[in-house]
């Protein structure tokens, strides 16, 4: 999980939004702030599409640098690579329809999908407690990466419509918060991966108006808060 907020990539104009759930998959490119470890950086990698179609032509490449009586039929040959990547992308890394509907049944995908919701909206009170933020509704958006046969990709961001639709901004406490509450070994990121392969939907926006959260809850949040260890210098 990769929660993206101001403080946790290069580049913030990627979180520029007109509406709200801001998609990021295929649409903008996510590099981390220094610190993310190689293994992220090789996931985000994958999810390069032109990266992708290189890694599967390397054969066709190996081929021409090797023998050079093979280079000119295989670079007057761009069908066969054109289905060499189709069949990488459409039969390595994705499921057909067949593969994707035995994954579950449809009860076993409504019962996670609850659990999502119910621990999206502990995690939104908290957030909306923690920063204050009594209008306006608020989205946990908890976006995954289609591609079946690889450790699932995630990313969470917090977004609201006001005063205009942007991505809420989290510090480390309320990462940490998001990151304690939303995922474990009752509903991992490959749990939820696989319910959103069975229904081919890889968006999941869980919503909660800002004013429905408690006094209690907000008091709680800010007493959490104010235990939180002060950020380093840099």
């Amino acid at each position: 999980m990769f929660i993206i907020t101001q403080d946790t990539i290069l580049g913030p104009s990627v979180l520029e939004t007109r509406n709200v759930p801001k998609r990021f998959f295929g649409r903008v490119l996510i590099l981390p702030r220094r610190g993310a470890g190689p293994g992220l950086w090789l996931r985000l990698s994958v999810e390069m599409q032109f990266l992708r179609y290189l890694t599967a032509l390397l054969p066709f490449i190996i081929i021409m640098v090797f023998s050079r009586d093979m280079a000119a039929p295989i670079m007057q040959a761009p069908i066969a690579m054109a289905l060499f990547i189709g069949i990488v992308e459409l039969k390595g890394l994705r499921l057909s329809d067949k593969a994707r509907q035995r994954l579950m049944d449809t009860d076993e995908a409504a019962r996670r999908l609850d659990l999502l919701q119910f621990r999206a909206r502990a995690v939104l009170r908290n957030i909306a407690a923690r920063k204050g933020i009594n209008a306006g509704q608020l989205h946990l958006v908890v976006e995954q990466s289609e591609l079946a046969r690889i450790a699932p990709l995630t990313f969470v961001t917090v977004q609201t419509d006001l005063p205009a639709p942007h991505v809420v901004a989290l510090d480390a406490g309320d990462r940490a918060a998001i990151k304690a509450q939303l995922f474990d070994t009752a509903l991992t990121e490959r749990d939820l991966h696989r319910v959103n392969l069975f229904q081919n939907d890889y968006l999941r926006d869980i919503r909660l108006e800002a004013r429905g959260v408690s006094a209690h809850a907000r008091l709680s949040a800010w007493i959490d808060k104010a235990g939180d260890p002060m950020p380093e210098r840099a």
